[in-house]
C-alpha cells in the first residue's frame, strides 16, 4: 500500500498566524510542542520524501534536514525588527559542490499569506554573475528552450527577478539575449494560497513545479560548477 504523500496540515496555518499575533519568546516556548508537531515534523517529512524524489531528476540537489531546513529563529543583530521568530517555514535544496545560497538550487515555504514553490540563484556574486551571463549569451538557444516552453509557462510563468535598466558593460547593446543578460536574479516559481499546504495536491504539486524548474538551475550552475573546485 502506497505511502500517504506528506504535507502540511490546518495545525501548521493555525501555528503561524498565533506565532505572528505573539512573536515573543514565552510564548513559543510555551507551544514548542505544536511547532515540533505542526511546522518540525511535517517539514522533516517533506524533506526526507525529497531526498528519494530527487534522485530520479535531481540528484546533484541536496535534501537533508540539517542543511535544507531554515531555522526558525530571527537574526535581529542588524536589524529594526526585534522579533525573534520567523512566521514562516522554509526549505532550501541546494547544488552540491556549490556554497548553499550562491548556486541555484529548489526552495518553497509556507507561511499564513500564502505558499511560494520554485527555484533559480537569488544573490549571485558579480563574478558568478557575470559567467551566468556570459552563458547566457553563448547559449541562448539551450536557455528559451527552458523558460519559453509551454509547459514551463503554464506551471510557472515568466523568469522573473531584479533586472538591469540597459545591458550590461561588456555586452553589446543590441544582443539577441539583451532581455536576459539584464537579469541580476534568476527566479522562477508559482504561488498557492495558504490552504494549500494542507491539500493532498500539495507534494504532488511542489513535485511538479521543482521537476518544471530544474532544467534552469541547472543551467545557471554550468558556468559555476568549475568555479569552486
Amino acid at each position: 500500500m502506497p505511502t500517504r504523500a506528506p504535507r502540511f496540515s490546518a495545525g501548521t496555518l493555525k501555528f503561524l498566524r498565533a506565532l505572528k499575533r505573539n512573536n515573543r519568546r514565552d510564548w513559543f516556548n510555551a507551544h514548542r510542542d505544536e511547532y515540533d508537531t505542526y511546522v518540525h515534523q511535517p517539514m522533516t517529512a517533506v524533506i526526507a520524501r525529497l531526498a528519494d524524489d530527487f534522485r530520479a531528476f535531481a540528484p546533484e540537489l541536496v535534501a537533508s534536514p540539517k542543511v535544507s531546513m531554515y531555522r526558525i529563529y530571527r537574526d535581529t543583530r542588524f536589524s529594526e525588527n526585534k522579533a525573534p521568530y520567523k512566521t514562516h517555514v522554509a526549505a532550501v535544496f541546494p547544488t552540491r559542490g556549490l556554497p548553499k545560497h550562491e548556486g541555484a538550487g529548489l526552495y518553497f515555504h509556507v507561511s499564513p499569506e500564502g505558499v511560494w514553490i520554485g527555484g533559480g540563484i537569488y544573490s549571485p556574486q558579480p563574478p558568478q554573475l557575470h559567467a551566468i551571463r556570459e552563458h547566457i549569451a553563448s547559449n541562448l538557444k539551450q536557455l528559451r528552450a527552458i523558460v519559453e516552453s509551454r509547459g514551463f509557462r503554464r506551471l510557472v510563468g515568466a523568469l522573473e527577478g531584479d533586472k538591469l535598466q540597459r545591458v550590461p558593460r561588456g555586452f553589446p547593446k543590441d544582443h539577441e539575449a539583451a532581455e536576459y543578460l539584464k537579469f541580476r536574479r534568476f527566479i522562477a516559481g508559482a504561488e498557492f494560497p495558504a490552504a494549500f499546504a494542507a491539500s493532498p495536491k500539495f507534494y504532488g504539486t511542489l513535485l511538479s513545479v521543482f521537476r518544471r524548474v530544474m532544467p534552469l538551475a541547472r543551467f545557471l550552475n554550468a558556468p559555476l560548477v568549475g568555479q569552486t573546485r
